[in-house]
């Protein structure tokens, strides 16, 4: 039997494919501690089940396409508080946030179209790309200088007149880069120089330490006709499951024009939605502590990375990752190996390789994604037992390489 070119052509997440691995690990009695996957261990506020108890209605009808009102406006609401104001037509509610990616390659692109992205870049990027016929091309930055973006001129040069969208995450997974006001106005003048779309991923938006400033592309009124927000309530409320997310623009005709996917698959789940309505009444105060939680958790991976000999890596200022050159021959043999061949005491450490989040082949290779998603002694321990391995590991180099 033979399956589609574009199916053959996507990637096995490197998030998620070296489970089997983990598995068999735990079978054998070990202790893995996940740094490989952005699954926060924060409670989800009580709210959300609080609100699907009390759900009162004896039949789970279908939603509308666009989402219930009463979730919209907790949206909107919420985006007020940021200075970005919408109407209800402005919030589109998805199936998480991939759900309102691929809507946005899908409206913007036809097939062999391009959409530039700064990598190392979610690796799902890759896959919504390919299951739409849609070519990711990479602005490459590195681990040396922040991931910060080049110059606007070296950007420039990857346009082409495929070119329809810049994507990109803001605060960066994995990279966990907060772009400068400078960076972002670079951007802006060039989707208004190229008539193209930003597509701003905003997930982690909560999440940005050190007393940074944030700044949405929303805030961005020369280009609030042209910014696509990717949003949803997996990380800033810790409810992956929950699987919703949402779709905003100030782009009408876009809009339009996404209704029609939305009511292609006709809508979101009703309970889901009933518990993120619930969720958007979360005290401030919760997110205040949240962060404080995460920037101190940082703090810790970071310490311990940075006294390992041979690794590299630049402090990281929002979401909960960090990517690190290690001195190791391949990292994902690195992570294999980790998992089949060495413990500590019965314990060892997962990571996901990060060359499945570059585009540009033969980058990445021996780097790896770290999340600090763990308590805090837990974190401790797992870059103690890092620091082990990779002093154990039989293909360690002296130092990873720091050049690109």
């Amino acid at each position: 039997m033979k399956f589609s070119d574009r199916i053959n052509s996507m990637q096995s997440s490197p998030i998620r494919k070296l489970i089997p691995y983990a598995d068999e690990a735990k079978g054998k009695g070990k202790k893995v501690y996940h740094l490989n996957i952005g699954q926060p261990d924060i409670l989800t506020p009580p709210a959300f089940l609080k609100s699907i108890k009390d759900f009162a209605q004896e039949v789970i009808a279908y939603s509308t396409s666009h989402g219930s009102l009463e979730l919209i406006d907790s949206i909107r609401k919420y985006y007020a508080d940021y200075n970005i104001n919408y109407e209800r037509e402005n919030v589109l509610i998805t199936n998480g946030g991939s759900e309102a990616l691929l809507f946005s390659f899908m409206a913007l692109c036809d097939p062999g179209d391009e959409i530039l992205v700064p990598e190392p870049f979610y690796a799902n990027y890759n896959a919504f790309a390919s299951c739409v016929n849609v070519r990711i091309i990479p602005i490459t930055t590195k681990a040396e200088e922040g991931f910060h973006l080049p110059p606007k001129a070296e950007i420039e040069k990857l346009i082409t007149p495929k070119t329809k969208a810049i994507l990109v995450s803001n605060p960066g997974n994995p990279t966990g880069v907060i772009y400068t006001t400078d960076e972002m106005e670079m951007l802006a003048d060039l989707a208004l120089d190229h008539d193209m779309f930003i597509v701003a991923d905003e997930v982690y938006r909560e999440f940005v330490y050190d007393g940074l400033d944030y700044t949405s592309f929303g805030n961005i009124k020369k280009i609030e006709d042209r910014v696509i927000i990717i949003d949803s309530v997996s990380k800033r409320f810790s409810a992956c499951g929950a699987r919703i997310g949402c779709i905003t623009s100030k782009n009408m005709d876009l809009m339009a024009q996404v209704m029609k996917l939305a009511q292609g698959r006709l809508c979101v789940p009703t309970l889901e939605q009933v518990g993120a309505t619930a969720l958007y009444t979360t005290p401030v105060s919760y997110l205040e502590d949240v962060n404080k939680e995460y920037q101190s958790r940082r703090d810790i991976l970071y310490a311990a990375l940075k006294d390992m000999p041979g690794v590299v890596c630049d402090e990281p200022k929002g979401a909960f990752y960090v990517v690190a050159k290690l001195p190791v021959d391949d990292a994902e043999k690195f992570v294999v190996w980790m998992l089949r061949d060495f413990d500590v005491e019965g314990e060892t450490v997962m990571m996901a390789p990060a060359e499945g989040f570059y585009a540009t082949p033969g980058l990445g290779k021996n780097e790896a994604r770290l999340a600090y998603v763990l308590k805090k002694e837990d974190l401790s321990r797992a870059m103690d037992i890092l620091k082990a391995g990779l002093e154990a590991y039989p293909g360690r180099v002296q130092a990873a390489t720091t050049s690109i």
